[in-house]
């Protein structure tokens, strides 16, 4: 997109719709997602296009909605699928709108890469094949999933190579006419009628109201840098917001990376940023101003004064299957943008090789229990599409997938980056570590001795053998004072960077 004139908003809507071949498992073109944007003109906007909660609801005895187990090697997570699994989606109208207000190439050219992926095959890769296998239940649910990822009666493998040609054609006529036919023309009234008719909630009402918000991002100062990320109702970027200023209670350039100390702080923040969530946010996820309200600093002072309870060495001081992308251009543009269809509904439209998302069926996006959603809301998501700004320009551009995941990963990306002063493939790529309801997951990489600090009779540590996509896929970009620009995909991730 570069190379044809495009910006940095061209190129992220190029590479949103590839990954809808290329990551297909993990985002669709009927899931949902964030962009935050930079512009050369100095605006910020978050464009929300995330899933929209069903107008109305059905008696849950009509409904089509299931459990799977989606197994990491070392952990297991449940999900649920099905119709009733399945909110507004809004990926496709997301993207549209986003290219149509800031790019400069016509959409028909934006689209050609994913159309050209789908008809002509991509040569299938080992991350590739690990998500199929984890999510095998959800791939071969139906015979038209099956046709996409196991044509031959078994998913396929490394070497072989993935078709979605009824997928191209659909992005073709969308292109020519307009993404408005998704919502309200033959596409969407066959997803309407297969939900009334087989458990699902959606009605034509809803994809006839669903609307891109912009939205103004949330603005956090961490230790003179300027942070612009996801604001709410989604969560992530508030309890980033919350972690960060825990995190400024201590001099961690001082502390060094990878300590038993360091360690300590990290679990204990993300201990007291999940209480604090259950406490006091996700009641509260619509209430006006509710992220002026939680991160008041009374509020803050109150779960840092328990700090110290957690971090058991003597210290004085003064107290996130989701798909990510980062862009910047020598405009002075930055787009970062997270996509996601959850695991998938196991429903595909048919003709159209897209399949559904299954964002009510996701435990973290339903704190409250399935089916117990308020009506035609945005649906409160973890992902957090971050930029850091230095004079007004984007320095740092990043945001990650991974569930539940997606807010400790990033947290401690920019922590390794601002706090630790690494380089951006270091920061990346450094082992990671996420707590949560009382169990502690820890990649390989640490210390012996800072991880006997961290052992608790009270919860349960998980010590994973490699690192992995659960701890999350933080894809970062990079522009330094001079104007060079350095980049890294998370490797948990297959992550790959790009410049010209």
């Amino acid at each position: 997109m570069f190379r044809l004139g495009g910006n940095a908003f061209d190129a992220a809507a190029a590479a949103v719709l590839a990954s809808f071949v290329t990551e297909s498992s993990l985002t669709s073109a009927a899931g949902g997602g964030f962009l935050l944007a930079h512009t050369q003109e100095n605006q910020n906007i978050l464009f929300d296009f995330f899933s929209q909660t069903p107008i109305y609801k059905r008696p849950t005895q009509e409904i089509s909605f299931y459990p799977i187990d989606v197994n990491f090697g070392d952990a297991i997570q449940e999900f649920h699928i099905g119709m009733g699994a399945i909110a507004t989606p809004g990926n496709i109208g997301g993207i549209f709108h986003v290219q149509q207000k800031l790019g400069k190439l016509p959409f028909h050219i934006v689209t050609e890469p994913a159309i050209h992926y789908a008809k002509y095959g991509i040569e299938v890769n080992k991350f590739q094949t690990y998500c199929w296998q984890i999510l095998q239940p959800i791939l071969t649910a139906t015979k038209a999933a099956r046709q996409i990822y196991a044509p031959k009666g078994v998913l396929l493998e490394v070497g072989d190579k993935l078709f979605m040609p009824d997928f191209a054609d659909t992005l073709s006529y969308l292109a020519q006419q307009g993404v408005r036919e998704f919502y309200q023309g033959d596409i969407g009234r066959q997803l309407i009628q297969d939900c009334q008719t087989d458990g699902g909630y959606l009605t034509l009402a809803d994809l006839a109201q669903y609307q891109v918000i912009e939205r103004q991002p949330l603005t956090i100062n961490y230790r003179g840098n300027t942070l612009l990320t996801n604001p709410p109702p989604s969560s992530g970027g508030v309890l980033i917001a919350f972690a960060l200023e825990l995190l400024s209670q201590f001099e961690l350039n001082k502390i060094g990376f990878g300590t038993p100390l360091h360690l300590q702080i990290l679990t204990a923040v993300m201990r007291l940023t999940d209480r604090a969530r259950k406490e006091k946010y996700d009641t509260n996820v619509h209430q006006s101003d509710i992220d002026k309200i939680f991160l008041t600093t009374a509020q803050v002072t109150e779960y840092a004064s328990q700090l110290d309870r957690y971090v058991k060495n003597q210290y004085a001081s003064k107290w996130g299957s989701t798909t990510h992308l980062s862009v910047v251009d020598n405009e002075g543009n930055a787009a970062s943008v997270t996509t996601s269809n959850g695991e998938g509904s196991g429903y595909i439209i048919p003709n159209t090789g897209i399949m559904l998302n299954n964002m009510l069926g996701e435990d973290d996006l339903n704190p409250h229990g399935f089916h117990q959603w308020r009506e035609n809301v945005r649906i409160s998501s973890m992902m957090s599409p971050t930029i850091v700004l230095k004079n007004n320009r984007p320095e740092i551009v990043l945001g990650s997938g991974g569930s539940k995941r997606i807010r400790t990963a990033i947290l401690q990306v920019i922590s390794n980056i601002i706090d630790f002063q690494m380089p951006v493939d270091l920061a990346v790529n450094n082992s990671r570590l996420h707590w949560e309801d009382s169990v502690l997951n820890l990649e390989p990489g640490w210390s012996e001795e800072a991880i006997a600090n961290l052992i608790s009779a009270d919860e349960t540590s998980l010590l994973w053998n490699k690192q992995n996509m659960f701890f999350g896929g933080v894809h970062t970009v990079m522009e330094d004072e001079s104007g060079g620009i350095s980049g890294a995909g998370d490797k948990r991730r297959n992550g790959a960077i790009a410049s010209i």
